[in-house]
């Protein structure tokens, strides 16, 4: 079953927070406030913010541009998940990752079920991997940030967590293109 190594020591991991939203500032932004509370509260460190509007271009190079800078370990966005038109935020994700974590959508509809019911069916939260980061984008509710991150994001961003980690996994992520 699932545990904590007392003997393993916390690694902090860097991570960007990306609010999708055309109507969000930073001063109403309560979703990515969230992410920002629990991920510093776990002891990580914030290495960027940003809100975007639900544009799939400016989404998907805004991944890049984090994908891209040493600074960041992990991109966690909110917003743009749903079944609407103006959802793009999957399919801007989808545009940058190398490696889909499939279970991770299986994983946080499991933990939305327990709150919300089958109304969980209609998120489409995605995490994958590109350039040795990891990427997941949640819904924009508040509620779901909570879930994913309890539920999910704080054991697997803990290296401590057992028996196994995305952080203690970090330096093989791009292992394929070190080889010669």
């Amino acid at each position: 079953m699932a545990r904590r190594n007392p003997e393993r020591a916390f690694v902090p991991v860097r991570i960007a927070v990306l609010t999708v939203s055309d109507s969000r500032t930073e001063a109403d932004d309560r979703s990515g406030q969230v992410l920002v509370e629990r991920l510093t509260e776990a002891g990580h460190v914030l290495a960027d913010r940003a809100i975007l509007p639900d544009e799939r271009a400016r989404i998907a190079g805004r991944l890049r541009a984090w994908i891209a800078d040493p600074a960041v370990d992990v991109v966690i966005s909110t917003g743009g998940t749903g079944l609407t038109g103006r959802d793009v935020t999957v399919e801007a994700h989808r545009d940058v990752y190398e490696k889909e974590i499939d279970a991770f959508g299986t994983v946080f509809t499991h933990v939305s079920m327990a709150k919300i019911g089958t109304s969980a069916v209609q998120s489409r939260a995605t995490g994958g991997v590109a350039g040795g980061t990891y990427l997941f984008a949640l819904p924009g509710s508040p509620g779901a940030c909570r879930d994913a991150w309890d539920g999910i994001l704080a054991d697997q961003l803990d290296y401590r967590h057992m028996p196994c980690n995305f952080v203690e996994i970090m330096p093989r992520l791009d292992e394929h293109r070190r080889r010669k």
